[in-house]
């Protein structure tokens, strides 16, 4: 096995954060050095967790419209590499879902993006991954999507694509209409380039 393959293999047999998992540990990820996308989310809700693939939910269908894929690219290792901040379901509270376990990111982070060097866009989504991989950079998660020409087309921040965040799209028109379709067409440009496919 090489560094990748040891390192996913750790990660799947993951038990750290088991006394705090109301349905005990299945970390989710998805990855290779050959894609040429990573998505970086918050963490499995319950439906992923009982699938065990990520975003296979509301939240996915609305994310593969808005890369313009099927499920069967999306679900492409070669093409997606899909490392949320925790790896495990971590419960649900009064405003949904608990945040990501912080033990994951602080074990797991940075050697799985030391070993994911052949990426060419990051795609933030949500409070939790822009806040690791953009420290300081925002207050919020509506000012680090609007400032999207700064880090354009490497790292991309996003909205969460839940059904909870339809208020958020309707307050935010422009996200839909002058983003959307420019991460479409560099998604499309993406995947077109990756030899093999």
């Amino acid at each position: 096995m090489d560094s990748l393959d040891e390192l996913l293999h750790a990660i799947r047999r993951c038990e750290l954060c088991r006394a705090h998992l109301p349905l005990g540990p299945r970390p989710v990820i998805q990855a290779t050095r050959e894609a040429p996308i990573l998505l970086v989310g918050q963490a499995p809700g319950r439906k992923v967790h009982a699938s065990g693939k990520p975003f296979d939910d509301a939240s996915g269908e609305r994310l593969r419209s808005w890369l313009g894929v099927d499920r069967e690219q999306f679900y492409n290792a070669r093409l997606f590499s899909i490392a949320p901040m925790g790896f495990c379901y971590p419960g649900t509270g009064s405003q949904g879902d608990l945040p990501p376990r912080p033990e994951c990111a602080a074990t797991w982070r940075q050697p799985l993006m030391a070993e994911l060097t052949n990426r060419k866009m990051t795609l933030l989504i949500g409070q939790y991954a822009i806040n690791w991989h953009l420290p300081g950079s925002y207050k919020t998660v509506t000012a680090a999507v609007a400032d999207y020409q700064r880090l354009w087309p490497e790292v991309l921040a996003l909205p969460h694509p839940s059904p909870r965040n339809n208020r958020w799209l309707k307050r935010n028109p422009w996200f839909e209409s002058e983003i959307v379709p420019q991460l479409r067409a560099r998604v499309k440009h993406l995947l077109a380039s990756t030899s093999g496919v």
